[in-house]
């Protein structure tokens, strides 16, 4: 196992914990006070590109021998004459193609596209606590910086105050409040992407959304996840919550109903309960069952009114891959993600995590490979998403040109709940009477963030831009969470960009797999990315025959 660099010297960079191939910790806490390259760029946004200290240092890359395949072993290749992707008002002048102007907007869809300013999506955010908690900071952030956001599995049944009758909703407050926070911030680039999984299709969850929201939301059929192969968890404390969720017809690890289990408990023996999710397609044993039953759902999904349908798909191996990206395609599906192993959870079980399912880049290898197969038979192949350990500009630069031109936009989970902690953490530490509110952690600010200020405004490099679209007087309602939000797209877009002018590459579809090379002839194997010496050699040799 690699053991990747815990601090970044050139940064200033630290992680708490023990950092994985996306620069986060393999444990991201919402109470930590920093300060790894994600949480440092919620704060200070852009000046996190570029090395501390200027004036008194110089800095050297360590990264420069990659080991084993992985996105790290991936080089992005510059190029030093030409320029591809031009606006239409713009020109090849030296004036023009300055990296601002390189344009990072992306859309998906089969008959109707959904714009996204930047081409970053966040991962499921569903029934764990986390995701409820810093819900608004989350949803509010991702709505101003225009990108879209997806309400994962499992919020309707997992929330007390919703009433289900017969399968079908009759009221489903948390739902609600997640669509409408992200909606009241809509301004037509992004989009709201409520999943649903076994147990939200028993319960009615796409009748109770088009019927309330129309076309203002898109449903995202689960198949499952990078993290785990099983269903969807979430632990709970309370026995009496734990039953429950029971009635709602879920699984309880252990059972909150056996004399024992509430013995252990009444003892506490037993502090908590796992509530667990059904797996899909278990009465289907065949790839033609699996299609038969596929076609008939979207079928019947669009029947009732919705027009945009995406895919979420997990690890499950090359089968599972093929089926996915045939049957979303055959289907006209709106967008597939295809989840690597490698990526974040809030809730899964560790050793599952640690060891099963396909790496992200092996995954989306072979994607790729597939979906030429399907488009070199006449298929207009789905847009897809690749998702699986993503978190720095760098991984979305490769992440799109690994699956060029297939890949319209980058899933990315854990990276993009931090700002949303760090945002609330400042907030209640310099407005206490807001910290429960918020679900603050901290009473006052950490020497990690006072160095940097000791007011929002000084604090939050996108403070005032965010100020600037919303007004003074709605700036009051917007959490501190959702400027670290805005703060951190900012710079990732800022940081993309710079990456492909090098590039030479002005639009995202201008980006090519050709704009990459292996580090090494392991990962040039499994990629078909050719080996960094030999990437236009021929070229080169031609040239020098001149």
């Amino acid at each position: 196992m690699i053991n990747w660099q815990k601090s970044n010297d050139v940064l200033g960079t630290l992680n708490r914990g023990n950092p994985c191939e996306s620069g986060l910790c393999t444990l991201c806490r919402a109470d930590c006070h920093g300060k790894c390259e994600t949480w440092m760029s919620s704060l200070v946004g852009r000046k996190m590109l570029y090395p501390r200290d200027f004036g008194n240092v110089t800095a050297g890359s360590g990264n420069t021998l990659p080991l084993g395949v992985s996105y790290n072993s991936l080089r992005i290749m510059g190029a030093n004459f030409g320029a591809e992707g031009l606006k239409e008002n713009m020109t090849n002048s030296p004036d023009d193609c300055i990296f601002p102007r390189v344009n990072i907007e992306t859309e998906f869809g089969h008959f109707e596209k959904t714009k996204s300013r930047l081409p970053i999506m966040t991962g499921a955010l569903g029934s764990t606590f986390i995701a409820a908690k810093y819900w608004d900071s989350l949803a509010i952030g991702a709505a101003l910086a225009g990108f879209p956001i997806v309400i994962g599995e499992n919020v309707v049944g997992i929330d007390r105050e919703a009433v289900i009758e017969n399968g079908k909703i009759k009221k489903a407050p948390e739902l609600d409040r997640r669509i409408q926070t992200y909606l009241r911030y809509f301004d037509g680039y992004g989009a709201i992407i409520v999943q649903m999984n076994v147990e939200d299709t028993r319960n009615g969850v796409a009748e109770y959304v088009i019927e309330k929201y129309g076309d203002k939301v898109i449903l995202e059929l689960k198949w499952g996840q990078g993290a785990k192969s099983i269903g969807g968890e979430i632990q709970v404390k309370d026995i009496e919550y734990a039953r429950f969720l029971k009635k709602r017809g879920y699984v309880l690890d252990p059972d909150p109903e056996k004399p024992e289990v509430i013995e252990a408990y009444n003892s506490g023996a037993i502090k908590s309960f796992a509530r667990h999710s059904r797996l899909g397609y278990t009465n289907l044993s065949s790839v033609e069952e699996v299609r038969e039953e596929f076609l008939k759902s979207v079928n019947y999904l669009r029947n009732i009114g919705f027009k945009k349908i995406t895919l979420k798909t997990g690890s499950y191996g090359m089968v599972g891959l093929a089926m996915a990206i045939k049957f979303a395609t055959e289907a006209k599906l709106d967008l597939l993600t295809i989840d690597g192993s490698g990526g974040g959870t809030g809730m899964s079980p560790w050793n599952m995590m640690e060891t099963w399912g396909v790496p992200s880049i092996l995954l989306h290898s072979k994607a790729y490979e597939y979906a030429c197969i399907l488009a070199s038979k006449g298929y207009k192949v789905v847009d897809m998403a690749f998702a699986g350990g993503f978190a720095r500009e760098d991984h979305i630069f490769k992440a799109l040109a690994l699956g060029s031109p297939f890949v319209k936009i980058i899933c990315m989970g854990r990276a993009l709940m931090i700002p949303a902690f760090v945002g609330s953490n400042i907030e209640g530490a310099l407005h206490p009477e807001k910290k429960e509110k918020v679900n603050g952690n901290w009473d006052s600010l950490p020497q990690s963030v006072a160095q940097i200020g000791l007011k929002a405004e000084e604090i939050f490099a996108g403070y005032h831009e965010v100020k600037n679209k919303v007004g003074e007087e709605e700036m009051k309602n917007i959490p501190y969470g959702a400027i670290a939000v805005w703060t951190l797209a900012d710079k990732l877009g800022a940081g993309l960009q710079q990456l492909m002018a090098g590039a030479r590459k002005f639009s995202l579809q201008a980006i090519k797999r050709s704009d990459l090379a292996s580090a090494n002839r392991e990962t040039e194997k499994e990629t078909k990315i050719p080996f960094i010496t030999e990437l236009n050699n021929e070229e080169a040799l031609r040239i020098l025959e001149i």
